[in-house]
């Protein structure tokens, strides 16, 4: 249909992206947000999972190279951190997983139609996941959770989408 900017994506249920900002200050001179997952089993089952905020910058090229300094923290045997990076209005521009020092971009959707594709991917990967966790495989569970949400990564709110492309065209 129509390559709109939805109010409630699929990203904010699973992976707690949007709509946090609301209770910080929001400071003009700063445009972007990087954030990360709260991922806490009693916020999840609240509805209450706010990304946490780690910090403000003010062009898109500070905030990826704060995300790579954020993922140079990151421990060699911890687990990637899926990090976003929103605008002021709190749309997602970019995210990718954090570890060991690096981050993998995910490429944003280019159109309306691949997003749809996508969305039902991720979807198809949570129904697998939680077939996986009744079966108690929870590793597997656990990897198909985290690949939809590095699926629902890519669902760049469409004003960013070729903007963030050619960023990491750049980066790359």
């Amino acid at each position: 249909m129509f390559d709109l900017p939805f109010q409630t994506q699929p990203i904010t249920r699973t992976t707690g992206f949007a709509t946090a900002l609301r209770n910080t200050p929001a400071d003009p001179c700063l445009s972007f947000t990087l954030t990360t997952a709260t991922r806490t089993p009693a916020a999840m089952m609240s509805g209450q999972a706010h990304p946490k905020i780690l910090d403000r910058f003010d062009t898109l090229a500070e905030a990826m190279r704060g995300a790579i300094d954020h993922a140079e923290d990151i421990g060699p045997d911890a687990a990637p951190q899926l990090l976003a990076i929103l605008d002021r209005d709190e749309r997602l521009v970019l995210a990718g997983a954090a570890s060991d020092g690096a981050v993998a971009w995910c490429n944003p959707v280019a159109n309306a139609v691949e997003a749809r594709a996508v969305v039902i991917e991720a979807c198809q990967s949570r129904t697998q996941a939680a077939r996986a966790a009744e079966w108690d495989e929870s590793d597997l569970a656990q990897r198909l959770r985290r690949r939809a949400d590095l699926l629902d990564a890519r669902l760049v709110d469409p004003l960013w989408r070729a903007f963030a492309a050619r960023a990491l065209q750049i980066a790359a």
